[in-house]
């Protein structure tokens, strides 16, 4: 059900977490919360930014999915560019090797940061992509800052 490299990132944190299976239809988080009965208020939406520099720099960004991501301000800063952009679907895969509605900041290739909005650590649980469309990971959002590279931004979002 989950990504192979999701699971296996995921096994190797040695944290519980639920992998929930998803209609590949349902996917997006409003319409995998709103069939499956989870409240947006406790799904992350993670999405891949790309600076617009010379030689290409990516980010991970995991921001609740009620909120905005701040690419324009919080994130260009981050990743020390003068403009940033929400990466596409074809850039997408080929960085994270995942399907938008699917990208989940585990599994990832080393060197890609993952900037977490600082209020997901304070939710009951997160619901996170499982790598592919057809699944999604329940889990406490501690386990988050258990992945290498990950910094909790204050500002991340709106």
């Amino acid at each position: 059900m989950l990504h192979p490299a999701v699971r296996e990132a995921l096994d190797r944190l040695s944290h519980p977490y639920e992998a929930l299976p998803c209609d590949p239809e349902l996917a997006d988080t409003a319409a995998f919360c709103a069939h499956y009965g989870f409240p947006p208020e406790n799904a992350g939406n993670a999405i891949l930014v790309a600076a617009k520099t010379e030689s290409p720099r990516f980010a991970l960004c995991v921001v609740l999915a009620t909120t905005k991501l701040d690419v324009n301000h919080t994130v260009r800063k981050l990743l020390d560019a003068r403009k940033a952009s929400f990466a596409d679907a074809e850039t997408t895969r080929r960085v994270t090797g995942m399907m938008i509605g699917g990208v989940t900041p585990f599994g990832l290739s080393p060197g890609v940061p993952i900037y977490i909005d600082s209020r997901i650590p304070s939710l009951p649980y997160v619901i996170l992509g499982g790598g592919n469309r057809s699944s999604k990971i329940k889990a406490a959002p501690d386990l988050l800052s258990r992945l290498p590279g990950a910094r909790l931004i204050e500002g991340l979002a709106k």
